[in-house]
């Protein structure tokens, strides 16, 4: 169980990771960031996530925000991981979690 906890951890830890440089160089490259190498490499490795936040979303949530709304579910979700990933160490006794 601590083995599958640690890799939900590091996927979506990798997930979170590629939606905050996604934000960054919307910020940064402004309107040419659809030609940025970087951006679109970070959008192909977000992209599973944003799809399936797409599906569960309303539609009356614009195509631009759900970028935000995945990082938001992403980050509860990180969270909730971590913290069963905590009551398991303490539940064995921290042998496993060095």
């Amino acid at each position: 169980m601590l083995n599958f906890l640690n890799l939900a951890q590091l996927i979506l830890y990798i997930a979170l990771l590629a939606l905050v440089g996604q934000g960054v160089l919307y910020v940064l490259a402004g309107a040419k960031r659809e030609t940025n190498f970087f951006y679109r490499a970070l959008q192909v490795v977000s992209k599973p996530f944003t799809a399936i936040t797409r599906k569960l979303t309303p539609a009356r949530v614009a195509d631009h925000q759900v970028p935000v709304v995945t990082f938001l579910l992403l980050l509860v979700i990180y969270a909730v991981v971590t913290f069963e990933k905590i009551n398991q160490c303490v539940a064995i006794g921290m042998e496993g979690c060095k």
